[in-house]
């Protein structure tokens, strides 16, 4: 037994943890309070905190490398592990960035509220399971995380209790808990073959696996995550469930829950499995096109804005799944580019959706109007986002893209060839359909083919506007910086590519390299 332990662990190695615990703790306390002011103060505290620790974490992580602890002063991989690498961090400090984006803007929002339905506990506890799943290095505690994720989320969708509400969240209830139990499924195949879940001692004995029985794991692994991520072909569950509860919660679901999904198809076939990689590498580019291709097809044909919102989240998905198909450094940088460009302008998109909608009083974008004339700001944050999503230079969304198109014509086969094809096609379908909607929206006056003029627009509280307008700007900001001064980023992300191809700094980080103790 005492060598399955070590002497102490290094209070500066909480850190890794330290954000987990001040959201867990967070959300523990705000279930205890009544007021809807003071939890939400404590709620943007917590989350500053939060963003301090990951900031701390990240510079750290930039110039010592990956980081690790284990929890209870065991020695990996018998303890409960957890690991900070550029990836995992780079993707925890945008999520808790989106996180506070939400809840400020949630005060312009929920205003009148009275604090009892648990919404910002209930925040919390969702971004301590979309961190946990960034920074756990044990594949059963990224179940744990999952399920802690899946009944945040579920509690979220609900809140309200509408019917459309309901219904939403049985859509998403249903095959969210169908993926969790195939990974759950997956997890007891894993431990059956290779005696660990250790992320980092997987490393170390799966080369001396069979590899036939490694990729059928593999295979149901893709289909697990594939269905978290809303990837083709199992993501009707997204559009038919994100429009329904209020926008500041489908914003927060829209910028971190598929990101998770994406983030453990990455994690499990570049990291830990990429011999398997290679052998559903032509399946990976099937998805992978059918998702590019699909998504923006869904969106032009929508006209519920929030309906079409969803199908482009969906869209983003196709491209962190292209890089994870062609498995280079330069493609796996440009997945992990991808994800961190999707949480903060699908986020912000959602936002500026809901100002739209409370503006308006509608969901139809045929039944808007005349919103170019009436706000000039808000017409501006749109067609700036749009561009984004599509990944028009220079914005943030564009590297991404070339990333990944580089990505493509240095494989050079079949499959990059069609991947550059479908990026391309993504790109050019997803302007017209983030196009079409604007003209609806703000270029045209009246309902659609009515020649009637559109209902007087909602005046907003002074508070109200600058809690809206002040966030989704904010956002939209970042977006804009972060594409014309992209190189920080973009270094930060290669690291984390190199150590997800190279994992040697990550299995030395959490005390495996010379073996199990």
């Amino acid at each position: 037994m005492d060598g399955m332990q070590q002497t102490a662990t290094i209070i500066a190695d909480w850190i890794v943890v330290l954000p987990l615990v001040l959201a867990l703790m967070g959300a523990a306390a705000l279930v205890m309070r009544r007021s809807s002011t003071s939890s939400a103060v404590l709620a943007i505290c917590v989350v500053l905190t939060i963003i301090a620790c990951e900031i701390a974490l990240l510079l750290r992580v930039s110039f010592a490398g990956p980081l690790s602890m284990t929890m209870g002063n065991w020695l990996p991989p018998f303890g409960i592990s957890f690991a900070a690498d550029a990836f995992g961090v780079v993707f925890a400090l945008t999520a808790a960035l989106v996180t506070l984006a939400v809840l400020v803007y949630a005060q312009g929002e929920r205003a009148s509220n009275d604090g009892r339905d648990g919404f910002h506990a209930l925040v919390l506890l969702l971004l301590a399971g979309v961190t946990g799943s960034f920074l756990t290095g044990d594949l059963f505690n990224l179940y744990v995380w999952f399920e802690v994720m899946l009944i945040a989320s579920f509690g979220l969708i609900v809140l309200g209790g509408s019917p459309a509400q309901l219904d939403g969240a049985v859509k998403y209830g249903f095959l969210n808990f169908l993926a969790t139990t195939l990974f759950l499924l997956s997890l007891g195949l894993i431990y059956g073959l290779l005696g660990t879940l250790n992320m980092a001692d997987i490393l170390r004995v799966a080369p001396d696996a069979n590899p036939a029985a490694l990729t059928g794991i593999a295979a149901l692994l893709l289909l697990a995550f594939g269905m978290k991520a809303a990837a083709f072909p199992l993501n009707a569950w997204l559009p038919a469930s994100y429009h329904t509860p209020p926008v500041v919660i489908s914003a927060l679901m829209a910028g971190l829950l598929t990101k998770v999904g994406a983030y453990a198809l990455l994690r499990v076939l570049i990291l830990l499995l990429p011999s398997s990689r290679e052998v559903l590498e032509p399946v990976l580019v099937v998805i992978a096109v059918a998702t590019l291709l699909t998504a923006p097809l869904g969106a032009i044909a929508e006209t519920n804005l929030r309906r079409a919102l969803g199908f482009l989240v969906i869209g983003g998905i196709g491209a962190v799944v292209a890089g994870i198909a062609i498995g280079s450094h330069t493609a796996v940088a440009g997945a992990g580019f991808y994800i961190v460009h999707a949480m903060l302008t699908m986020t912000a998109l959602y936002l500026v959706a809901g100002l739209i909608e409370r503006m308006t009083g509608e969901t139809d974008s045929r039944r808007m109007g005349g919103l170019y004339a009436a706000s000039a700001p808000l017409s501006i944050l749109f067609f700036v986002l749009m561009l984004a999503a599509a990944g028009v230079p220079p914005l943030l969304g564009f590297w991404p893209k070339l990333l990944l198109l580089q990505a493509g014509l240095e494989q050079g086969d079949w499959g990059g060839i069609a991947l550059v094809v479908a990026l391309i096609l993504n790109a050019v379908l997803t302007l017209i359909a983030v196009s079409r909607l604007w003209a609806h929206m703000f270029w045209r006056d009246g309902m659609e083919g009515s020649g009637a003029e559109p209902q007087p627009l909602v005046v907003l509280s002074r508070n109200e506007a600058w809690l809206r307008y002040g966030t989704a700007g904010v956002l939209t900001a970042a977006v804009v910086a972060l594409g014309l001064w992209p190189n920080g980023l973009l270094e930060i992300i290669g690291t984390g590519a190199f150590d997800m191809i190279d994992p040697s700094r990550y299995v030395s980080a959490v005390g495996l390299a010379g073996g199990t103790p």
